[in-house]
């Protein structure tokens, strides 16, 4: 029986993982590598995993802080020959996907937060929003637990943006009152 589907060898695996992660803006882990590339039914975790390592060691590949990967000039230059052999659906969808994970991964590094105790048995939750220019808004809120104060960091984490637009939307709505 014909395997339906791009992948059909592991050659088929390394081609598509050079092209996702020279699309890359940031190093992967390698169970990001796999969710970017599952584009299609042949892929496996274990592909990707028995991939990586042969690629590291090949020179396409290098790993970096907290094993994630990232493609080398050589691993560039070889998927840019290969990359036409992609089907292009799967081309497509992998395409919109490492453009997700690129947009994830970029927002995250702006959005930040910490809870920290205090004396009192009480927990800090500092939050900061940053664009690239530099420090938009910084918050620090009260939690009288930790588990109130993670629930705080990670809705602020979800809703920064919310956050700042209500509080400039609600400080310059009487704008024009303190002109008079």
């Amino acid at each position: 029986m014909q395997r339906l589907g791009f992948i059909h060898d592991m050659m088929d695996v390394k081609v598509l993982i050079l092209f996702v992660l020279s699309k890359a803006n940031y190093p992967m882990t390698a169970q990001e590598i796999y969710e970017v590339c599952y584009q299609d039914d042949c892929l496996s975790y274990f592909d990707v995993c028995t991939a990586l390592p042969e690629m590291v060691e090949s020179g396409h590949l290098t790993v970096r802080e907290e094993d994630k990967y990232e493609i080398t000039e050589k691993g560039r230059s070889d998927g840019a020959l290969t990359e036409d052999s992609i089907a292009f659906t799967v081309k497509q969808r992998a395409l919109n996907a490492i453009e997700r994970f690129n947009r994830k991964v970029r927002r995250s590094s702006y959005v930040k937060t910490r809870v920290v105790p205090r004396e009192k048995g009480d927990y800090s939750i500092i939050m900061s929003l940053d664009d690239d220019m530099g420090n938009l808004m910084t918050l620090e809120l009260f939690a009288p637990d930790q588990r109130q104060g993670v629930r705080l960091a990670k809705l602020f984490e979800k809703k920064a943006e919310m956050v700042y637009n209500l509080a400039m939307q609600e400080l310059l709505s009487d704008e024009e009152e303190l002109e008079d």
